[in-house]
């Protein structure tokens, strides 16, 4: 298997580690040619080659009309790394693609795909910051963070990641999968939600299980984490055991809930970039990663 911890999943830090050295906001900006992670929505614009995907690198391309001036968000593989996002229109003459993020087909690798993450992040937060959300101030960075005040009611904003729980619940050799309507057909995933005011994580588990499929569970416990840049989530993984209840989707964000066992697969699971299919994969069918 390709992830035999939970801290080698895509979008998480480690998968570029070896290569990546962060750079604030605030520091002196690198000079010279590197590389582009440039964004189309959810999607990393990358180039092709005999060696197969590659961030553009090089001077910045023609069509690169941004908003905004580039951002160097750090260095990569010693030269510097700056993004940008590009309108949904722009078409990209070849060899340039535009590869989501979270499409069904795997087509980036993980150092991609955590790139690019990134890249989506810092972009989401610059859109969300441009301005005071208390006053519609104009604001400034603060120095040493991705932070901005408030210029006019000195408030201080930092990026926001929202933490999210997902859960496998096992019942002896069954364990419960759920499915969205709006997925692809016979696509079934765990059971997640985002944590509310006054929650532990813990208690968000038990209260999301009840909300989307009607059971109570027990015996809670955690297992990992990973970055989830759908916009700025913070996923954190358990499994718990089925306590009692008899499965009712709600209808409106689950649109059916069953158990499965290792016989009984659904037609189709959670890519492998996801902690969703890596607790799949470790604590229902019990593969050895």
């Amino acid at each position: 298997m390709a992830y035999p911890d939970v801290i080698n999943l895509p979008f998480n830090g480690v998968s570029i580690r070896e290569g990546f050295v962060a750079v604030k906001p605030d520091e002196k900006e690198p000079e010279g040619q590197g590389f582009w992670a440039i964004m189309q929505k959810n999607a990393l614009v990358v180039t092709g080659g005999e060696n197969g995907l590659s961030l553009p690198e090089g001077e910045r391309p023609a069509w690169l009309l941004p908003a905004k001036e580039p951002i160097c968000i750090g260095m990569w593989q010693g030269r510097p790394l700056r993004t940008a996002a590009i309108d949904s229109g722009v078409i990209l003459p070849p060899p340039f693609t535009a590869e989501s993020l979270n499409a069904i087909k795997e087509c980036l690798d993980d150092r991609l795909l955590t790139l690019g993450g990134l890249a989506h992040q810092v972009l989401q937060w610059e859109r969300q910051s441009a301005v005071c959300s208390r006053c519609g101030g104009e604001m400034a960075r603060i120095f040493g963070s991705w932070g901005k005040k408030c210029l006019a009611c000195r408030y201080e904003h930092y990026p926001h990641i929202h933490p999210c729980v997902i859960v496998l619940i096992k019942r002896g050799e069954e364990f419960l999968l759920a499915r969205k309507a709006e997925w692809a057909k016979g696509r079934y995933s765990l059971v997640a939600g985002f944590v509310d005011f006054g929650e532990s994580l813990e208690e968000c588990v038990h209260r999301e299980v009840e909300e989307e499929v009607g059971i109570k569970v027990k015996n809670v416990r955690y297992v990992g984490s990973q970055s989830w840049p759908f916009p700025s989530q913070l996923m954190t993984g358990f499994v718990a055991d089925y306590a009692s209840g008899a499965i009712c989707p709600d209808g409106t964000e689950i649109e059916d809930a069953r158990w499965f066992c290792c016989q009984d697969m659904p037609e189709s699971l959670p890519a492998r970039r996801s902690i969703a299919r890596w607790i799949i994969d470790r604590f229902a069918l019990k593969q050895r990663l």
